[in-house]
């Protein structure tokens, strides 16, 4: 359990007591250093880190003035100002985040601060927005970040459910074969050859196979002619054609499945392919 106190430091201590794991601060928002003191003492007592969360709505008012906005240099200001000053406490068991909802400013901040520090960092766009524009904004921040070999850990926030938030998650560090999670489709846009509804497959096989864990790269592309050859890297995948698809693997064609079980076809031999 990762306590996440924002306001009010006495239930950061209660949070600690109770057996958190960690705790998460906003010094910009607890004020008074007292108050951060006696976190830092009762964590330091018990033995768990202490994450520094600074955001564009945090940063204390005289860094704010001196740069008229939340820039990257101002949230790097701040959180160099907090580290610093809890490092001043003899307590050094930190990670640090320092997010914006816009995605330039958020990667120039995490770079400032990867550059003068050690500690780990939490990476994220904070208040990203919904599904669709906020998996698309998180994907370029984090991933952005996370190529440049800075993060350690990371957070996606959507206005959406909890678990669409851990699937970008997971999306965003299969992509950067960081982690290896399930599967991985690859599938071809619409074209003048394509002779099937690949937009109707994909979506199919998507809904199908999202219940698998074992790591595997699965391809629907929409015509015969360079399907299997455009996607010889994939386990297995599917060619479309009229009337009639290709199911192949590694590029090489396995056998001539009617268009309209073709799915089926494909989701029966990845489920043998798993259980061999």
């Amino acid at each position: 359990m990762v306590a996440d106190i924002h306001f009010n430091h006495r239930h950061a201590i209660e949070a600690i007591r109770a057996g958190a794991d960690a705790i998460r601060i906003n010094p910009g928002n607890l004020g008074d250093k007292a108050k951060v003191r006696e976190i830092v003492h009762a964590a330091k007592g018990v033995g768990i880190p202490i994450r520094v969360g600074v955001n564009s709505g945090s940063i204390p008012k005289d860094i704010l003035e001196k740069y008229t906005r939340p820039t990257a240099q101002a949230l790097f200001q701040s959180a160099k100002r907090s580290v610093n000053s809890i490092e001043d406490m003899g307590f050094t068991d930190i990670k640090v985040s320092l997010k914006a909802s816009d995605v330039l400013t958020t990667i120039e901040a995490y770079r400032l601060m990867s550059d003068a520090f050690d500690y780990p960092l939490h990476i994220g766009i904070t208040e990203a927005g919904t599904a669709f524009t906020g998996t698309i904004k998180s994907s370029v921040g984090i991933g952005a970040l996370l190529a440049m070999g800075i993060g350690d850990t990371i957070r996606v926030s959507l206005t959406s459910r909890p678990e669409d938030e851990v699937k970008v998650g997971f999306e965003i560090l299969k992509a950067l074969d960081i982690r290896e999670h399930g599967i991985d489709l690859i599938s071809c846009p619409t074209c003048g050859r394509c002779e099937i509804d690949i937009i109707k497959l994909a979506k199919r096989a998507e809904k199908e196979l999202s219940n698998i864990k074992e790591p595997m790269k699965v391809a629907i592309m929409g015509c015969v002619v360079n399907g299997p050859g455009e996607a010889k890297e994939a386990d297995i995948g599917i060619a479309g054609g009229r009337g009639n698809g290709l199911l192949f693997k590694k590029g090489k064609v396995v056998r001539k499945v009617k268009e309209d079980a073709i799915i089926d076809a494909l989701i029966s031999e990845i489920s043998g392919m798993i259980k061999r």
